[in-house]
């Protein structure tokens, strides 16, 4: 399948990778409806900031994934389904893991029962790597074993199943796309490498954060958006679950010190900050993945891969959060969970 021409509603395109997925998409020569969070400013979130020549060319659609009859709206016409929507903070899982429940399990309930009901030729849901929780092998592979280490990785763990049961009881085309530790412009400061590029950038020399040690695979957003079309092209990731990740690891310490030399500010000091760390049994220690599948399945491979790759991907993404009108929408001086 080729997506030039096709209609393909992007849920969470308000968001961080859905912006710039929607923004590849148009360029890609896709027919994209965004489906935007309902908000009474009439917000588009990133996509506000996307070129005119993106914007003009969206089918926005402005609703709320938990709610089936405005998916089902939204569904109408469309040919593939790019499933982004969802609640990705960590910490406010272990606040509210309620709503959790309500907008990745029965907003992914949601899809797929609208997909199935529609006929939809594609349906690709988005996972995450923290289903797999701390690695108990590494590379870590779609097989290894899922663990539930927050609430917010437990609610992940049930949309992939709800997603992948219609695959089997009904036969919709579902794949499943597990992207390893994205980053880029426009990420939330609730993820590591926003946290500590903003706090240099506002001039703080002590960088508060989480858990130093565990480590993690990087992915530059460009290659995780790549990698929802090449699924969503596939014939063969119909009913695959699939990683993207460089298959490089590295720890939050090391990363925190090749930003701040990107950044050339040396003397940084990078410290323990008690309400940023995980429960002990929560934390994550090692994520690392193996990509060999999406490459077999898909032909996609990183091209931002291994640690120089990585530096690259710094450089590409340090240069949006130094300005003025984007670093001024991050609060450093105050932990967001």
């Amino acid at each position: 399948m080729n997506l030039k021409n096709k209609k393909v509603l992007v849920t969470g395109a308000d968001g961080f990778i859905g912006s710039h997925l929607v923004e590849l998409l148009v360029r890609e020569g896709a027919d994209v409806r965004a489906f935007v969070y309902y908000n009474s400013f009439g917000s588009w979130g990133w996509l506000d900031q996307s070129p005119k020549d993106i914007k003009n060319n969206l089918d926005v659609f402005q609703g709320d994934i938990r709610d089936s009859y405005g998916v089902k709206k939204a569904v109408g016409g469309c040919d593939v389904i790019l499933h982004l929507a969802a609640l990705i903070g960590i910490p406010y899982s272990y606040h509210s893991p309620d709503t959790y429940v309500d907008t990745n399990i029965k907003g992914t309930l949601n899809i797929v029962q609208a997909a199935r009901d529609s006929d939809i030729e594609k349906v690709v849901h988005t996972s995450t790597s923290e289903v797999y929780g701390t690695a108990q092998f590494v590379p870590i592979t779609e097989l290894h074993p899922l663990q539930g280490q927050s609430p917010y990785s437990a609610s992940k763990i049930g949309a992939d199943q709800i997603a992948m049961s219609f695959y089997n009881s009904f036969g919709t085309p579902v794949s499943i796309i597990r992207p390893f530790n994205t980053f880029g412009p426009r990420q939330s400061a609730r993820a590591i490498i926003p946290t500590i590029i903003t706090q240099i950038a506002k001039g703080h020399r002590v960088i508060k954060l989480g858990s130093l040690h565990p480590t993690r695979d990087f992915s530059y957003v460009q290659d995780t958006a790549r990698g929802f079309v090449a699924i969503a092209e596939s014939e063969n990731s119909v009913g695959e679950v699939i990683n993207l990740g460089s298959n490089f690891e590295i720890s939050m310490h090391e990363t925190a010190k090749l930003i701040a030399e990107a950044m050339g500010m040396d003397d940084v000091e990078f410290i323990q900050d008690a309400q940023r760390l995980r429960p002990e049994k929560s934390e994550v220690e090692r994520l690392w993945a193996d990509n060999q599948k999406a490459k077999r399945l898909t032909n996609w491979e990183p091209h931002y891969g291994g640690r120089k790759g990585f530096k690259k991907a710094l450089l590409e993404t340090i240069p949006w959060f130094l300005e003025t009108e984007n670093l001024k929408n991050y609060k450093t001086e105050i932990y967001n969970i």
